[in-house]
Order: C-alpha cells, then sequence, then structure tokens
C-alpha cells in the first residue's frame, strides 16, 4: 500500500521569488510523500531571474516553475492542499480564498530576496538567504510525523517551524 502524498501551497503575493523557492525545494526532495505547488495573491506573471539562478547554482530543476494566481487552486479540479504556507508578511494578511479541504496552514516569514538593491553579490546573497531559511523549515516539516500526529500539536509545530532563524517580525499568526 503506498503512502498518503501530501500536497503544500507556498503563497506570497508576487509568487516570482520565496513561494517559487518552497515549490522547487520540496519537489527536489526525492520523497514520494509531498508534492509542492506555488501561488500568489497578484502574480508578477514572470519568475525572478535571481530566483532561477540560485536554483540552477544549487542543482534544483527549474523546469515547470512559473508566476501563477492562486486562484488556480481554488476552483474544482485544483489538486486539494493539506498545508498551505504563507512566505510573505503581505500575503498572510491578505484574505485568502476559500481552500477545500480546509488544509492546515501556517505563516513562515521571510524578507523578500527580490526587494534587496545593490550590488549584485549582495542581490545573489538575499536569495542564497531565503533559499537556505526555506530549506531549513521544510526539513524540519518534512520529518513530522504527519500521519500520527494531531491537529493540535501539529499547529503548534508549524508556527515553531515558521518562527525559526530568518523568520520576519511581523505576521506571525497563521494564513
Amino acid at each position: 500500500m503506498s503512502e498518503r502524498v501530501y500536497h503544500i501551497l507556498f503563497l506570497c503575493t508576487g509568487n516570482s521569488a520565496r513561494s517559487i523557492l518552497g515549490e522547487a525545494l520540496v519537489n527536489h526532495v526525492d520523497d514520494n510523500r509531498f508534492r509542492a505547488f506555488s501561488a500568489g495573491s497578484h502574480p508578477k506573471g514572470t519568475v525572478n531571474p535571481l530566483t532561477l539562478a540560485t536554483l540552477d547554482k544549487a542543482g534544483i530543476s527549474t523546469a515547470g516553475l512559473r508566476s501563477k494566481s492562486w486562484e488556480e487552486f481554488a476552483v474544482p479540479g485544483a489538486p486539494k492542499m493539506d498545508f498551505i504556507f504563507t512566505v510573505c508578511d503581505d500575503a498572510a494578511g491578505e484574505t485568502c480564498p476559500v481552500w477545500p479541504g480546509h488544509p492546515m496552514t501556517a505563516h513562515w516569514g521571510i524578507s523578500d530576496p527580490a526587494a534587496v538593491s545593490g550590488p549584485e553579490f549582495k542581490q545573489r546573497a538575499a536569495f542564497e538567504d531565503a533559499m537556505r531559511f526555506l530549506r531549513n523549515r521544510i526539513t524540519a516539516f518534512m520529518s513530522l510525523p504527519l500521519s500520527s500526529i494531531d491537529r493540535l500539536a501539529l499547529t503548534t509545530r508549524l508556527q515553531s517551524i515558521g518562527a525559526m532563524e530568518g523568520t520576519t517580525t511581523r505576521g506571525q499568526g497563521a494564513a
């Protein structure tokens, strides 16, 4: 009997950097228990080139990554999400669509690497930091005993993961 596949949606306003990194990182892990997606409340329509460069440098596939609206995941026939993680404070504060199945939500705020200006090395470092912070959260999440933990304990653990190194200070509530 095959193990259950958990669907994860990473949300950000523009869906061009942090949420894309989250999607790619989960799907890169050779673990058939998880499938990740990403979306934005106001998608930019393109993935930030430094997002793609950061993933390429880490040896993580960028195939199929695109900036898209969260509305794609709130319609009949869309994959049913088990978990929704907001990775930017703006998305955490927005009114989200009603998600089929009432997925568990948490805010995993990380500073926007695309907002960093200055020399290219500083911009690249910001993307690498964002990816490292997300990788740490994803690793902690994927190690949870999801099939045997109750909803209240899981909620607490998801919030703790969101408070790991690199968290933003605003929007610490659930999405």
